[in-house]
This record gives structure tokens, sequence and C-alpha cells, in this order.
């Protein structure tokens, strides 16, 4: 029976005692008897807590669906209001996962959409920065070289302290184009590019222990690129936030597919640490590879940020072929050590 039936029933089953009360030979004194009140309140009392039993009952679905609203994270999918309770609020409560879908499909799009053009700018500038600025310092160390050979001794010192400041700027901005566009992970693949990541921040004093198996499964350059920037922004993350001076970078085969795994000795998220837009873009690039993302505590203090990447059937490299929106056409493709595996068709 519907909410609205069921409150009409209760109601006119409360008017209907009433006027029998009415027509019939019962009758109110004036002033009323104390037994004539103790009806009159034992009725009134049955009928409130048949009103209140109703209304506990058909909305309580309804307060589920509050809280599950209250709760929505677009960037942590797949959770659903339960769909229960008197018809119209089942159907509404249909509507709004419905409706849910809708914006995590739409969302997950734009999402795709946005971080490929950022990838393309990425590109963009650190080809300017390379082709520009990088052959514009170039040309003035050159220049500065020529004047140190012929300026006179006491300028020569100074001209020294230029050339150095020049060749440290050509340095930071092949470094910068090189972190903005890794060539490496086109030339020589995800392994090396992963490792000259941990070399680089080891570099710039936090000591990084990598570790990358070699026998991964093969994966699409979609989620090679999001691996790279999720392990990217995590050591960055670390670097910049953690106070940590150890990092550990994995990148190992797991049941059903890969897990990312970057550690660090730091000092923590926090209980009441709010997420800001370094780990919303991890979550937001997890989402376009059907990725699992969770960032907790590690086994010594420190923060652990892992990244599960499903393959086979159950994945987005399954026979299914479905996936995110930047690998959809994924298929399980069984190499020699039938391993399951990850590589497009055609990429979008």
């Amino acid at each position: 029976m519907s909410l609205f039936w069921r409150i009409f029933s209760l109601n006119s089953a409360g008017l209907v005692v009433a006027t029998a009360l009415l027509l019939g030979p019962v009758t109110v004194s004036t002033p009323v008897l104390p037994g004539e009140a103790l009806v009159l309140l034992a009725g009134l009392a049955v009928l409130l807590a048949g009103n209140a039993i109703v209304l506990r009952i058909g909305l309580a679905p309804l307060q589920r669906l509050g809280r599950a609203m209250a709760a929505v994270d677009l960037l942590r999918p797949g959770a659903r209001a339960m769909v229960a309770g008197p018809a119209e609020a089942a159907e509404l409560i249909t509507t709004y996962n419905t409706m849910l879908d809708r914006l995590e499909t739409e969302r997950a799009t734009s999402a795709a959409r946005a971080l490929s053009a950022q990838e393309r700018e990425r590109h963009r500038v650190a080809r300017e920065l390379h082709d520009e600025v990088g052959q514009t310092l170039t040309a003035v160390l050159l220049q500065l070289k020529r004047v140190a050979d012929r300026a006179p001794e006491e300028l020569r010192e100074e001209v020294g302290h230029a050339q150095e400041a020049t060749r440290a700027g050509l340095d930071e901005i092949r470094r910068i184009a090189l972190r903005l566009r890794p060539g490496v992970l086109e030339e020589l693949g995800l392994a090396s590019a992963l490792r000259s990541l941990a070399g680089e921040f080891t570099a710039h004093g936090l000591t990084v222990r990598h570790e990358v198996r070699g026998e991964l499964p093969p994966l699409t350059e979609e989620t090679e690129l999001v691996i790279y920037r999720v392990a990217q922004e995590g050591l960055t993350n670390t670097a910049r936030h953690s106070g940590a001076d150890r990092a550990e970078l994995r990148l190992t085969p797991v049941p059903g597919g890969v897990e990312l795994l970057v550690r660090d000795n730091g000092r923590g998220l926090g209980g009441t640490a709010a997420e800001g837009a370094g780990i919303g873009g991890m979550r937001e690039r997890a989402l376009l590879i059907g990725a699992e993302l969770s960032l907790g505590p590690g086994p010594q203090h420190g923060t652990d940020v892992r990244m599960r990447i499903p393959c086979g059937p159950d994945g987005p490299g399954g026979p299914d072929g479905r996936g995110g929106p930047m690998n959809a056409g994924t298929r399980a493709v069984g190499g020699p050590t039938d391993m399951p595996t990850c590589v497009t068709e055609a990429g979008t």
C-alpha cells in the first residue's frame, strides 16, 4: 500500500469513529466527567500513535535517501541508496540512483576531456620551454662565455656568477619541461619512467626506494600515463607537505590487476585533513581507467597512497570492453604467460 493510502486510511478510520460517536448514544457531559475525559484522551492517543507509526514507516526510506544524498561523493562512485519503502518513496529513490548514474558518467566524460586537454597543454608548454626559453638561455650562456673570455680580470668573477645562474636556470627549465612531458615514458616505457621519477626526487633530498616488477601485464598508454601522474603527484605531496626523508615507489602485479604504492615516513594525513586539489586530481585520473585509489596511514606512520588497476575479465581490460572514458574498448589479451592484460584496440 502506498504512503498516501496508508495515511488516508488511518485518518479516515479516525474520522469515521468520531462521527459514529457523535451520532450514537454516547454523550459528553458539561463539564466533562473524568471517565469521559479518559475515553477521549485514549482515542486521541491511539489516533496520534497510529499516525506516528504510519509516518515513521513511510518516511524512513526518505530519511535514508537524505543521508545518502548528504554523503555522496562523485570521486568515490558506486554508493547507491537502498530502494525500499512505499511505492512513491521507492520510485523517488530509483530516480535518484538513475540520476547519480548519469552524473557519474557525465563527470567521468568531462574529466577525461579536461585531463586530455591538460596533457596537451602540458606538452605545448614543455615544447615552448624547450624550444624557445631553453634555446634562448643556451644562446645567452654561449654569449656570456665569449664575454668572459674578453672581459677584464676584475669583471670575470661577476660574469662567471652570471654564467652559473644562467646554467642553473637552464637546468631548471629542463627539469620543468621533463615533468610536464615525461619523454622517458614514451621512449623507454613505464618502468624506466618510474625509476627516473624516483631518481629525480632522490636528487632533491628525498630518498626514494623504487620497485617495479618486470612481469607486469601490458597496459594501455592512458593507463601508463595515469600511473605515472599519480606516482608523480604522490611523491610531490610527500616532498612538499609530509616532512618525510624516505619514500617508497612500487608497481607490482596483484590478483586481478596491478597496484601502485607510494609510501612515506612523514607526519601523515591527519584525521581531519581536507583533500586538496592534488588528491582530487589523483582520484579523477584513477576514475578514468576504472582504478580504485585509497589513502591511509602506513605501517609505521606516514601515508600510503594505493591505486589498484583492474585487469582481466572483471576489469577495464576484460572481454566486455568496458572501462573508463580514456580507455574505452579495452579487452583482455592472453600473453605467452597467460597473465591478465589491459590492451586497447582503439583509444579515445
